[in-house]
C-alpha cells in the first residue's frame, strides 16, 4: 500500500460506487462527513492506532481505489481514553498537515476499563457490527469468561457471535455437541459456533454471517484468533505461534488492532489477546447478556428484588425447580456488582446515591434490631 500527499482528492457520494465501499462505507458515514466536504478535509477509516498517529485508508487522488496514509492523532486527542482516537474510527483528515482533523460519531463501541486504579476505559474497536467471541476448545470451556464477553458485546451497540475454535480438537461429534449445547445456555439468543481454521471447518458458514460489516475478533491469547484470521482473510497476514503444552495458552502474536478487508466483502478487526476483561458501564449489557433472569425478575413480587431471600422471587424459584442453573445466577450477581463497584469508582453521583443507600439499609437495620429486642403487645 502506498501514501498519498496530495489534498486534491474528488468528492464522492454516499453509494457504492465509493472507493471505501471496501470498508463499510455507506450513506450513514457520507451523512456524517458532509459537513467536513467543504472545508477540503478528506474522509478515511482508520486502521490502527500508534503513540500518537494513526493508518488511515482514504480515498487516492485520482479517485480510482484507496491509498493508505499516515496520520497524527492530536488534534483529537483527549484526556478521556475512550473519546481517543480507536480501529476503526471514521475520520475527517487533513492530508496538507498529515493529521486527524475529527473524528465521526461512533455508531458502537467495544469498551472494556484498564487495569488502572483510575478505573479508565479503553475502546478496543469502533463502529463494529459483530463482534467474535473465540474460545479455544484446546483447554476447559470458561462459561463465565464467556459470559463476560457477552456482556461487553451487547453493551457495545455490536451483535455478538461466539466461535469455539479448535474444534477439531474434539473428534468425538457427541462431546462437540455438549461444548455447543453448554454454551448455548450460556449465551441466549446468541449464535454459538464450532470451527476449526486446520480443518476447515465451519469456515464457510462463518464467512456468511460476517458478510457484510466490520467485526471484531476477540479473545484470549491462545484462542486461536490469528490462525482464524488468517483462514478468514485468505492468506497468512497475521503472526501465527504455538500455545504451551502446559496450560494451552499462548503469547500476545497480535501486538495491535488492525483493521483488514476481507475478500468477500466487510472488513476484520483482529486485536490482542486479553488477560483481563473487565465490565466498564455495562449495566444494560449485562441483562442482555443474562435476558432470561431478566425475564423471569419481571415476575417477581417486587419490582426492586434482588434475588436473594425476598418471597416470591421467580428468579430463585427458577433455581430451586432447575430451570435456571445456579451458576447463571451467581455469574449474574459477579458482574452486576463489579459493574456497580466500577461506576461508583467514576461516577461521584452514583457513589453518593450508595452511600445513601448504604446509610438507609444501616438505619432499617438497626430499627428491626431493636424492634426483636423490644416485648411483644401481649406480653
Amino acid at each position: 500500500m502506498s501514501s498519498s500527499s496530495s489534498s486534491s482528492h474528488p468528492s464522492f457520494p454516499g453509494s457504492s460506487s465509493h472507493p471505501l465501499t471496501p470498508y463499510c462505507w455507506d450513506d450513514v458515514v457520507a451523512d456524517a462527513f458532509s459537513p467536513y466536504r467543504d472545508q477540503g478535509l478528506v474522509p478515511g477509516r482508520i486502521l490502527r492506532v500508534d503513540r500518537g498517529s494513526c493508518e488511515a485508508v482514504v480515498p487516492a487522488a485520482d479517485g480510482l481505489g484507496v491509498t493508505t496514509v499516515r496520520a497524527g492523532t492530536a488534534p483529537v486527542a483527549s484526556p478521556d481514553p475512550v473519546r481517543a482516537a480507536c480501529t476503526g474510527d471514521w475520520a475527517a483528515l487533513d492530508l496538507g498537515r498529515r493529521a486527524v482533523h475529527a473524528l465521526l460519531p461512533r455508531r458502537s463501541a467495544f469498551v472494556r476499563s484498564t487495569s488502572s486504579k483510575r478505573s479508565d476505559g479503553q475502546v478496543l474497536a469502533a463502529n463494529v457490527d459483530h463482534a467474535l467471541i473465540a474460545v479455544s476448545l484446546a483447554v476447559g470451556l470458561d462459561l463465565g469468561r464467556v459470559e463476560r464477553f457477552l456482556a461487553l458485546a451487547w453493551e457495545s451497540g455490536a451483535a455478538p457471535l461466539v466461535v469455539l475454535t479448535k474444534a477439531d480438537l474434539v473428534p468425538d461429534p457427541g462431546t462437540l455437541a455438549g461444548l455447543v449445547a453448554d454454551t448455548e445456555a450460556a449465551a441466549p439468543g446468541v449464535q454459538v459456533l464450532a470451527v476449526s481454521a486446520a480443518a476447515g471447518q465451519g469456515l464457510d458458514v462463518l464467512a456468511a454471517l460476517l458478510a457484510p460489516g466490520t467485526s471484531v475478533l476477540l479473545g484470549q491469547s491462545g484462542a486461536g484468533k490469528s490462525t482464524l484470521a488468517n483462514a478468514l482473510l485468505g492468506e497468512a497476514v497475521q503472526d501465527v505461534r504455538a500455545t504451551r503444552d502446559s496450560d494451552g495458552k499462548g503469547r500476545h502474536t497480535t501486538t495491535t488492532r488492525d483493521l483488514l478487508p476481507l475478500p468477500w466483502g466487510g472488513v476484520l478487526i483482529d486485536t490482542p489477546g486479553l488477560r483481563g476483561v473487565g465490565l466498564w458501564d455495562a449495566e444494560d449489557g449485562v441483562a442482555r447478556a443474562f435476558s432470561e433472569i431478566d425475564a423471569l425478575a419481571e415476575r417477581c413480587r417486587f419490582h426492586d428484588c434482588a434475588h436473594l431471600t425476598e418471597p416470591d422471587c421467580a428468579v430463585l424459584a427458577a433455581v430451586e425447580d432447575g430451570s435456571l442453573p445456579r451458576r447463571r445466577l451467581d455469574s449474574y450477581r459477579k458482574l452486576l456488582r463489579e459493574n456497580t463497584r466500577l461506576a461508583a469508582r467514576t461516577d461521584a453521583r452514583l457513589r453518593a446515591e450508595i452511600r445513601r443507600e448504604w446509610k438507609q439499609k444501616q438505619t432499617l437495620g438497626r430499627h428491626m434490631t431493636e424492634r426483636k429486642g423490644r416485648p411483644g403487645r401481649g406480653a
